[in-house]
């Protein structure tokens, strides 16, 4: 048996995840995400892929955020029939998110061609309603801890990963005529200490290890959250209204948690939270279906009278209309999209105003451009001033930071024969890179796009 992998997405940038695994004429792709951020990076979404999708015999999916599992309708829509693997949970996120995902494409091809901002006479967007629907009825969702075949010498175990609901490391287990060997894709790790999340299985033994590495080049506190958290909405309460863009999928969901506990020990008076996204209205539902993957059901975060779910844009418009002691959740969490684009509109130059990230904001992104000082930002075809204020929290993320990716690599007992670095920006890859190094990893090594590697031969 003899088994190469191709890099075709989350090499050098956190957008994007695919890796071809092709196990003699077998090839699975672990991960088919969305390239998004920079344009040179979004642009790759409209290129025709590297193979034909046809030969593709199977996709097996970590978790359901957009950059690791939003480019399958696409696929979907250029031929692809096989199955798709992923968790129970994750398949009930994914009804939820490729329709979304579908939607908000339609809806902004069809307002770049109303206001006539697009270079295309006709633009299109990237896959419909119809093609994201055909991609769900390709999903088998498994247990996790369960081992499944993809064939006689291919099998697959979904391990918890923490991260997200229904996120999970992948392990490959290959079955050749003289040996076993197996592969780890961590895909994306969460926090040791999350509020609301158990923390990711560690492993003992690999042959090969795929690492994410977005926070391989810091630290951040969980500790720390709640308190700055407090003291942003203390201090910004009274002047204006606070903006918190996060993504619908984990981050709403922390959030809520981190809120509804200053607000039930006094902490914070009880202001109204307007969660202003159907779809992390939708998932937050889920949590209460998957209530054993989590410890959100020891709150009372679904019954808090202060938190209002918005769902129709009318409600959404209406928002509009506040002035103070308020906070909007929207969606999306870099900025790239959804209802929170709306209210950044409407409310990037009003000086009284808070914008509040939360998590990692990738090169190219609105929220990064606004971190970094830019004095406007492109919002529907128009640049916006920047004159609110803004402020970041970092120990927010859903992602393991250095000193968790340290630690959960430590885990394994014997040396590996690779260590790809993956979902990381160069600069977060070469320092975890050196920080393996230094504790005794070997052949580790920060691969470029559309890089292949062979992993094994005659196994």
């Amino acid at each position: 048996m003899d088994v190469r992998v191709k890099f075709l997405g989350g090499a050098q940038s956190v957008t994007g995840s695919k890796y071809l695994l092709e196990i003699d004429d077998f090839k699975v792709l672990i991960d088919c995400g969305l390239f998004q951020g920079l344009k040179a990076l979004r642009l790759r979404n409209w290129e025709d892929f590297p193979i034909d999708v046809k030969e593709i015999d199977a996709i097996v999916l970590t978790h359901a955020h957009l950059d690791h599992s939003g480019h399958v309708p696409r696929m979907v829509k250029q031929g692809y029939k096989k199955n798709v693997y992923c968790t129970e949970a994750t398949a009930a996120l994914l009804e939820v998110m490729w329709l979304d995902s579908a939607k908000l494409q339609e809806e902004e091809a069809e307002f770049a061609k109303k206001k006539g901002y697009s270079k295309h006479k006709n633009p299109l967007a990237l896959y419909d309603q119809n093609d994201a629907e055909a991609a769900l009825k390709t999903i088998i969702s498994k247990l996790f801890n369960k081992e499944f075949k993809l064939n006689e010498k291919i099998s697959i175990i979904f391990h918890p990963a923490g991260h997200i609901l229904g996120a999970a490391s992948v392990e490959v287990i290959l079955k050749g005529e003289n040996q076993s060997k197996n592969i780890i894709f961590s895909g994306d790790l969460g926090r040791e200490t999350d509020p609301v999340l158990f923390p990711p299985s560690s492993f003992k033994t690999a042959d090969v290890l795929f690492l994410e590495s977005t926070y391989g080049d810091r630290t951040n506190e969980v500790a720390k959250v709640q308190d700055e958290l407090k003291e942003y909405i203390l201090k910004h309460m009274n002047e204006g209204v606070i903006m918190i863009p996060a993504f619908t999928v984990g981050r709403t969901q922390n959030l809520l948690f981190y809120i509804n506990e200053l607000m039930k020990t006094g902490q914070i008076p009880h202001l109204p939270v307007y969660i202003d996204s159907p779809m992390a209205i939708s998932v937050t539902k889920l949590y209460e279906k998957f209530s054993d993957q989590h410890r959100l059901h020891e709150q009372d975060i679904f019954d808090n009278k202060n938190f209002h779910y918005v769902r129709e844009h009318q409600h959404s418009k209406a928002l509009d209309s506040l002035e103070n002691r308020a906070i909007i959740i929207s969606a999306s969490g870099m900025l790239t999209g959804g209802r929170i684009l709306s209210h950044l509109f409407k409310r990037l130059g009003n000086k009284n105003d808070l914008l509040l990230m939360v998590g990692f904001q990738a090169v190219g992104t609105r929220g990064r451009d606004i971190l970094e000082g830019k004095e406007s930002v492109k919002i529907y075809g128009e640049e916006v001033p920047i004159k609110c204020q803004f402020a970041k929290i970092d120990g927010l993320s859903a992602h393991a930071d250095q000193t968790e990716l340290l630690n959960w690599y430590e885990h394994f007992q014997d040396p590996l024969k690779f260590t790809f670095l993956v979902h990381g920006e160069l600069e977060a890859m070469e320092t975890l890179k050196s920080k393996l190094e230094e504790k005794g990893a070997n052949n580790v090594f920060i691969p470029d796009y559309m890089e292949s590697f062979e992993l094994f031969s005659g196994i």
